[in-house]
């Protein structure tokens, strides 16, 4: 997706912005590598696929779980951004996979979409709530799909939590607090996240053959990466809810997100990663 902007300052933000969505896709993929893998082993496929398309790619983490679990598959990974992209490419050829994987940049939201081929599957992972008209993105993948082609929409059920309710100490509950002052702002603009998929995608003419939750609680102590991706995590929340968090609770997210501080997050040893995906499977049967 194209973006322009004003003045320096403008891009500047967009930048560390555009940057800091990186590496929460990055840790994502690291730290929740055997839940990616279990729903790709959890698909009904009918068949091995050998063509997939990968609907708003991101940096690959599900683009690099398919090479792995399909070996004979090939994938075209989609996404609006060209520098998650050109990481993806670097990735596939650090591990000498790039002669299976063609990137595409597109927005998909506009009226034109590209030429996807038929894949026989087409994994869409936390990318379709962002969708401006997801009714017809659904249907745009409903008529690409080979016949029998499945469809897996893999959503997140809400946001990863990492503190308990206990924490922190000088200020117990304030992640949750964090997470209901800005609710708002997510259900206007990103309305259909945690959305239940099943209903449309029965609408635009698929079968749903299955839909599962993979509940993952992951222990900082055990993955020291958690701790990265919290702090990556939490510095987007303090970032998009300046204006509805509370300024007590604004100065102990600080106190977490200053890296130096015997406060900051990455010092904590109390961290565990809770967080959801459900995933349907919808097969295209007319």
């Amino acid at each position: 997706m194209a973006h322009t902007h004003s003045s320096r300052t403008h891009h500047a933000t967009h930048v560390a912005d555009s940057n800091g969505q990186v590496e929460i896709l990055d840790l994502d993929a690291e730290v929740l590598a055997e839940y990616t893998t279990a729903i790709a082993a959890w698909l009904p496929v009918q068949a091995a696929p050998r063509s997939i398309v990968d609907l708003g790619a991101g940096t690959g983490a599900g683009t690099f779980t398919l090479l792995a679990h399909f070996p004979d598959a090939h994938v075209t990974a989609v996404d609006s951004s060209a520098e998650h992209l050109r990481r993806l490419r670097d990735k596939a050829c650090a591990t000498g996979e790039l002669k299976r994987v063609d990137t595409v940049a597109a927005d998909l939201d506009a009226a034109d979409w590209p030429d996807l081929g038929a894949p026989d599957l087409v994994w869409a992972s936390a990318s379709m709530h962002h969708m401006a008209d997801p009714v017809r993105a659904l249907g745009k993948v409903h008529d690409a799909l080979a016949p029998a082609g499945l469809f897996a929409v893999v959503e997140l059920a809400g946001l990863p939590r990492f503190l308990p309710e206990t924490g922190p100490a000088d200020r117990p509950g304030l992640e949750e607090r964090c997470h209901a002052a800005t609710a708002h702002f997510h259900a206007e603009h990103v309305s259909h996240r945690g959305a239940d998929w099943g209903p449309m995608l029965t609408s635009a003419g698929f079968t749903v053959e299955g839909a599962r939750t993979f509940t993952a609680n992951i222990e900082g102590s055990r993955t020291p990466a958690v701790g990265r991706y919290a702090l990556a995590v939490l510095q987007r929340l303090r970032h998009g809810g300046a204006g509805t968090i509370s300024t007590e609770d604004l100065t102990a997210l600080d106190r977490l997100l200053d890296t130096g501080s015997p406060h900051s997050i990455l010092r904590h040893d109390d961290l565990a990663l809770c967080t959801e995906r459900t995933v349907w499977a919808a097969r295209r049967t007319s």
